[in-house]
């Protein structure tokens, strides 16, 4: 047995349920026969995910805590940005599992499941991804390591400052790509071409960064859709959330190149990228080279492989990772 998407059993005490009387004509725009067409219940998330991320900014501001747009890319300047963005949209995710009816924990962040083995299990995975990425471009004489830029506590601080920075970016883009909007719009037209539909968007939104370009977006396409598989084996989130935090971290830190197009000071090395662009990923970095498409796809070769498929992520709100499916 396969999982299908399938509305739940939504009731009519949800304030989203549909009117009473035959969901036909103009009402069949706006609900199915249990609920709310997903794309309404999606449009509504993003409004209350934008309205809190503006009242979070306007505190920001009087608060003269570090934005981007004026302190520049660092970890505190994306502790500040990607702090506010998770916050808004589990906040957002939570009102609308209280009108949905619906658990929280089934739009992929259990929290029972937080920062337990899923999570160090893609830590490892994040790591071994971007290492093997870097030094295969080393074998082909695209990498240097040069020298050390930090040393000592310098280099400790910033290390741990990353990584709780880089864990934030891994639960924002995760949970705001594949949190509530993949479970909802899997819920009208199906898992993978929800998937497909908000990985494009996801490859779409890096386009936006200074540095990046088309091969880029796309090798963050394909990313988004290997976090995808993840969260439709594990049952939700954890595992990529670290796999995420700890590649973006291998990428800024520990190698010391660009990351999506951007370059952040308090990086380990010296490091430098030298040679075609399809080798090195030009001024994106490592995630557009060729070598990072070939690593991905092994890796969700080997994930898929590792983690047979399972009941898993479930579209009617919950997760169970304890029961194969019966093909």
């Amino acid at each position: 047995m396969t999982l299908e998407p399938q509305p739940d059993n939504a009731d009519l005490r949800s304030p989203l349920g549909p009117p009473p009387g035959p969901v036909t004509g103009a009402r069949s725009i706006f609900w199915n026969e249990k609920e709310m067409r997903a794309g309404w219940r999606i449009l509504i998330y993003i409004l209350l995910f934008v309205v809190i991320t503006m009242a979070q900014g306007f505190l920001a501001t009087l608060l003269h805590l570090p934005r981007p747009a004026r302190a520049g890319l660092t970890a505190g300047s994306i502790l500040v940005q990607d702090g506010i963005g998770i916050v808004a949209a589990l906040v957002a995710a939570a009102i609308m599992s209280m009108i949905e009816d619906r658990p929280f924990g089934g739009y992929g962040l259990p929290p029972l499941e937080a920062f337990r083995a899923r999570f160090w299990q893609g830590i490892v995975w994040g790591i071994a991804m971007i290492a093997a990425i870097v030094f295969l471009i080393r074998a082909f004489g695209g990498f240097s390591f040069g020298d050390l830029a930090l040393r000592g506590g310098a280099a400790w601080g910033y290390a741990l400052f990353w990584a709780l920075a880089f864990v934030v970016v891994g639960l924002f883009e995760e949970f705001l790509f594949r949190g509530y909007t993949q479970f909802t719009l899997a819920t009208g037209i199906g898992f993978w071409p929800a998937a497909t539909a908000i990985s494009a968007a996801f490859g779409a939104v890096h386009l936006h960064n200074s540095g990046e370009d088309r091969a880029g977006a796309l090798s963050v396409f394909v990313i988004g859709m290997f976090f995808c598989l993840i969260l439709r084996r594990t049952g939700n989130l954890w595992f990529a959330v670290g796999l995420h935090a700890a590649f973006d971290w291998g990428e800024t830190f520990l190698f010391s190149v660009p990351d999506s197009g951007l370059v952040a000071p308090g990086h380990l090395l010296n490091s430098s990228l030298h040679g075609p662009a399809w080798l090195t990923g030009g001024s994106v970095g490592p995630e557009a080279s060729v070598m990072s498409f070939a690593v991905v796809g092994l890796a969700a070769a080997a994930f898929a492989l590792v983690f047979p498929s399972r009941t898993g992520f479930s579209l009617s709100g919950s997760a169970d990772t304890g029961k194969r499916e019966e093909h």
